[in-house]
Parts: structure tokens; sequence; C-alpha cells
């Protein structure tokens, strides 16, 4: 976490790219720059807002739902009108039904406090995958930018050599001009020039090569005369770490993302099981609704009936007498206006609701047992995280104690074959060696300075890889 603080305050530091793309760049401007700019990083944070997102679901799960409905449709035939609860028939008529309905959890076996809790350590999973994605990048500049340096000195170390055979070429000839020297001599060393010059183009190539690999880490395909800035370099001669290897593995275990994430994962598959087990308990919950509605067969009486006497209604007593029945007037009806029904019509409800699971083809049981086998799963591979961390960490130790031995080996390789070079190269002056004799010791002389830049550039790779584990910067 540490080395990630520290790259993010580079980033809002730096003067970085646009101001001066002539300038050479550091390794810390590297950094920030693919931090800000890589491709996979930018896709890690979008699974990161996925999550942010994911969670923030979960937290409104508790909150009661609330809906509005509208409702506008034509009958025909025989049907019930809603508000009069009478039926009605032959035309067409027009019903309209306007609420407002809420629910909400009130007990569910506690399944969506699990889910937040779920969600959240998901989130901290997919923040420690964004930490991981930028510390791999972070390491992978930091071998490539070394690899530059590498190049970088190896190219003079090529071109010094070379200044060095075209000196003696020219000592040669002179020599062979007044008949001190043969001149095959002058011939062996015209062909070393020629050599030492591929091996020139050779070194060109490969710093060209290294640069092109930095630049495509940082996708500066649009950027003209990139260089890095070249640093002071010196290895520490003596002593490789104060601490074992088991001591950078323990350090590393509290900080490293890849172990952080696997954990929250773990948690998250617990939380799962809490999920699941929360399925065999009875749900509670609370639903209430508001409406009214409208309807155009909905009518009220403008003129009541009348009585207007009474009359013989047909049938007769047993005496032959007319019956007489009282008549009244058929009543005046007109349809009820819609603001007068969305008054009349208002309908409220509230109920609870209680689901007691009895049965439902196992599915419970069956998540239960998915729920702890991916549970089981997430061990595994929290077990196998801190496993690859130990060999990583054990590997690199021994590595960085390997690249130290053949540091300091080749130094003492190149010391010897600079005297031999240096005695060779005064008996060639007198004529005491050949001058093939003189090309072999000089191009041993190239070969240890090879392996001894080889061998400080690993070294120190592998140093800044152990220094990464104790959450210390990557600095030069």
């Amino acid at each position: 976490m540490k080395i990630m603080i520290f790259l993010s305050c580079i980033l809002l530091s730096c003067p970085l790219f646009s101001q001066d793309k002539g300038k050479p760049w550091i390794l810390q401007q590297c950094i920030a720059f693919a931090l800000k700019n890589n491709i996979q990083i930018k896709q890690n944070l979008l699974n990161q807002k996925l999550s942010e997102a994911t969670h923030l679901q979960t937290k409104a799960q508790l909150l009661p739902t609330l809906n509005g409905n509208i409702s506008h449709s034509y009958n025909n035939g025989r049907k019930v009108d809603p508000f009069t609860n009478s039926f009605t028939s032959g035309d067409w008529f027009l019903s309209q039904n306007f609420s407002l309905s809420t629910s909400v959890t009130l007990f569910g076996g506690f399944q969506n406090l699990n889910s937040i809790k779920q969600s959240r350590y998901e989130l901290l999973a997919a923040q420690q995958d964004v930490l991981k994605i930028q510390n791999d990048i972070a390491l992978n500049i930091a071998s490539a930018y070394l690899q530059i340096l590498f190049a970088q000195e190896l190219l003079e170390v090529a071109r010094g050599q070379s200044d060095i055979t075209k000196l003696q070429a020219e000592r040669t000839r002179k020599l062979v001009d007044v008949g001190n020297l043969p001149k095959g001599n002058l011939f062996d060393m015209e062909a070393q020039l020629a050599i030492e010059e591929v091996n020139i183009v050779n070194a060109e190539n490969s710093l060209s090569f290294s640069y092109l690999n930095l630049m495509q880490m940082l996708n500066l395909d649009t950027i003209t005369n990139f260089a890095i800035a070249k640093p002071d370099i010196a290895p520490p001669a003596e002593g490789l770490l104060n601490s074992t290897a088991g001591q950078v593995y323990d350090a590393a275990l509290t900080r490293q993302p890849e172990i952080k994430s696997a954990e929250f994962k773990l948690k998250s598959s617990e939380r799962s099981i809490a999920i699941a087990k929360g399925g065999l308990f009875p749900r509670l919950s609370l639903n209430a609704s508001y409406g009214t509605g409208y309807s155009s067969v909905g009518q009220y009486i403008t003129k009541p009936p009348a009585f207007q006497g009474f009359f013989p209604n047909g049938d007769t007593t047993s005496s032959g007498d007319l019956v007489f029945s009282p008549v009244t007037s058929s009543p005046e009806f007109a349809t009820t206006p819609f603001s007068d029904q969305v008054d009349q019509n208002l309908n409220r409800s509230i109920g609870f609701f209680l689901t007691v699971p009895v049965f439902n083809n196992l599915q419970t049981h069956t998540a239960i047992t998915r729920a702890k086998i991916y549970t089981e799963g997430a061990k595994l591979t929290l077990q196998l995280q801190k496993d690859n961390l130990r060999k990583t960490i054990q590997q690199a130790f021994n590595d960085a104690a390997s690249g130290l031995k053949k540091y300091q080996a080749s130094g003492k390789a190149v010391s010897a074959m600079e005297e031999s070079f240096k005695y060779t190269d005064q008996k060639y002056a007198v004529g005491a060696v050949t001058a093939t004799d003189y090309n072999d010791v000089k191009n041993k002389l190239t070969k240890v300075k090879s392996d001894l830049l080889q061998a400080k550039y690993d070294y120190v790779f592998k140093l800044k890889v152990l220094d990464f584990y104790q959450g210390k910067p990557i600095t030069l």
C-alpha cells in the first residue's frame, strides 16, 4: 500500500510530460504515467466501479419500495364496475385507476444485511485487484527502464573498445609502414575493428529495442525524442539485506494486494453461506397502498323519482276487485364528474404478509451446499496465494544473493582482465605477441565487462523486487 501511496503522490505532483517532451524521464515519471494511462488498470477500475454500484444497490435493498400505478382501459360486454360493484353491459365504458404502493421487508433471515457485508468485501477485493495490477505495471516499468540503462552502458563499452582498436590499428599501420611489423598484423587489426563496429551496431539495435519496449508499455506512440534520465547506480558491494526471506515474507503478507484480495473474497464467500441460510427463515413484509379511480358508467341522480298516484297493476283480488299499486316517475342520472369520483373512490390498504418456507424443491439446501463449496475454494485460493508469495520471495531472495555473488565475481574478472590486457598491450607494442593474441585478450576483456554490466543491472533489479515486497518505493 505504501508504494501505491508514493506513486499516487508522484502522479499528482510531478510536472508530467506535456511540459517538456524532450526532457529525459525519470523512473518515477514513467511509472506514474503508466498508472494513469494503462488500459489494464482502467479496465480494473471499471470493475471496481461496478462493485461500488453493486454495494450501493445492496444497501438500498433495506429501503421500502414506492411505485406509482396508472391504468386507462376500455371495457365492453357484461363487466363488474370496480367502483359501483354492479354489473354493466352494452356499450364500451372507460375506467381509470391511480395508486401508490409501497412494500418493505421487515425480516428476511438477515439476507439483506449479509448481502451488504458480502458486497462490501467484494468491493474491497476489487480495490486490491486494482492495486495488484498497478504493482505489476510498476515492476515491469522498472525492469524495462533498467534494461535501457544496461543497453546504454553496453553501447558505451562497445564504442570504447572500438576507439581503442582504432588507435591500435593506426599504430599498427605505422609500424607496418616502417617494416617493424608484418602486414598480416594490420589485416588482423582491421578485421577486429570491423567486428567491433558490428558490435556497436548490435548494441545500438539492442538500445533501440529496449526504448521501444518501454515506449510501448507507456503507449507513447505519438511522442518523439523520448529519452530516460541516467541515474548513478552503484550496487552495494557488501551485504545483501538486513532481513531474512522469512522476514520479507512476513512483511509482504500484510501488504500485498493479492493476499488481501483473496482474504476479502474468502469473507465474501462466508457471507454467501449466511445469505443462503437466510432462506430457511420466514419472511415478514409490510405492504401498503393508496389509490382512487374513475369510471365512465359511474352516475349520480339528478332528479329523484316522483310519486304519481295509485294505478291498477292488472291484478285482481279473490273477490274480483282491481289491485292498485303506487306509481313513481323514473329517476334521471348523469355521469359523475372525474373530480368527484377521485374523491369518492379513494381506497387505502395496509397489511402484513408472512411467508414460511416449507418445501422449495431443495433450492435452499442446494444454495447452502454450493456456498460452502465456494467458501472451501476461496480458502484454498488464499492458501495458494500465500504459498506462491512465499515461493516468489524465496526465489527473489535467492536470486538477489546469487546476483550479488555474480556481480562480485564479475568485478574481479574485469580487474584481472584489465591487467592482462594492459600487459598484452605493452607486449604487442614491442612485437612480443601477435595481433591474434592481442585481439583474443581484448575480446575477453569486452566479454567480462559485458558480463559485469549484466550482473550489475540484474542484481539491482532483484534488490528492487525485494524492496517492493517490503513496501519500499521503486526508485533509482
